[in-house]
């Protein structure tokens, strides 16, 4: 039998991807998860971000910069005013590395494998994204009960806690489209990590997570206005402390998830199937 002869039912398997119903999509989407799950069970070393990231960071802002930010004495304050914040950062942080480990699969030769069996691509990609909300929902629950055990007070009642959460794990889907998209552009891990920085940091400290946008120079409080990490630390400090404008910041942060996933889902779809 030939070369050419046996390449053949791989791209036949490609053709047929849009004949996939949608159970037999979500039974590839739970298997895939499943052997996404089983890695990390086999080298328990790459959840350390997850675990041990929250913890670092809110020790190191509330007692470092806490003092300074809210006054000296008043970190109870500043937890209060950090830890909603934090959510969305927390979110950030975990949805970068769905990039680099997209990227690492390719070199391994870990996607060649999957784009020849008769599946759709994007349950692949789907698959990344759930285990990865999974690790993301384990740092946020990291974040909470340090942020509790510092004096945290939820003081909006249990259902906009929870939404609070949920409005962060959408957040955190839409930004992994991003990242998907980068990991299937770049050649390497290290590129996608150096790339992902460069995103993050004017995100992150240019947002009103850790301090009240008014404190800033006029161009860069209009930068924060407009900052998607912005409206999720205000829509989540509103549903937690039970006060303040809660409507307009929640619908402007689902209007970045939908925009996002919209333009850039298809975008890491048709990148998948091409890159080789």
């Amino acid at each position: 039998m030939s070369a050419a002869t046996m390449a053949a039912p791989p791209l036949k398997a490609g053709a047929d991807e849009g004949r996939i119903g949608v159970r037999a999509n979500l039974r590839h989407i739970g298997a895939l998860v499943r052997r996404n799950a089983l890695q990390i069970k086999q080298a328990p070393e790459s959840m350390f971000d997850a675990l041990l990231m929250p913890v670092i960071f809110i020790l190191l802002f509330v007692y470092v910069f806490g003092g300074a930010i809210a006054g000296k004495g008043r970190q109870d304050d500043y937890v209060q005013y950090l830890v909603p914040g934090m959510m969305g950062m927390m979110a950030m942080n975990i949805a970068t590395a769905v990039g680099t480990g997209v990227n690492e699969d390719f070199r391994t030769g870990v996607m060649d494998r999957f784009r020849t069996m008769p599946i759709a691509r994007s349950s692949v990609l789907i698959a990344k994204i759930v285990v990865e909300l999974g690790r993301m929902l384990i740092a946020t629950t990291i974040l909470l009960a340090m942020g509790f055990l510092l004096g945290l007070e939820i003081k909006g009642g249990t259902l906009p806690f929870l939404a609070s959460v949920a409005l962060s794990v959408l957040f955190c889907a839409g930004l992994m489209w991003i990242f998907i998209l980068l990991g299937l552009a770049m050649k390497t891990p290290q590129a996608v990590q150096g790339t992902a920085m460069l995103i993050l940091m004017p995100l992150q400290f240019g947002s009103s997570v850790f301090t009240a946008p008014t404190s800033m120079p006029g161009w860069l409080e209009a930068f924060t206005k407009v900052n998607p990490l912005s409206t999720l630390a205000d829509a989540s400090r509103a549903l937690i402390d039970g006060r303040g404008a809660v409507l307009h910041p929640t619908l402007i942060t689902l209007g970045w998830v939908v925009g996002l996933t919209a333009v850039t889902m298809p975008l890491a779809v048709a990148k998948f199937r091409k890159r080789t």
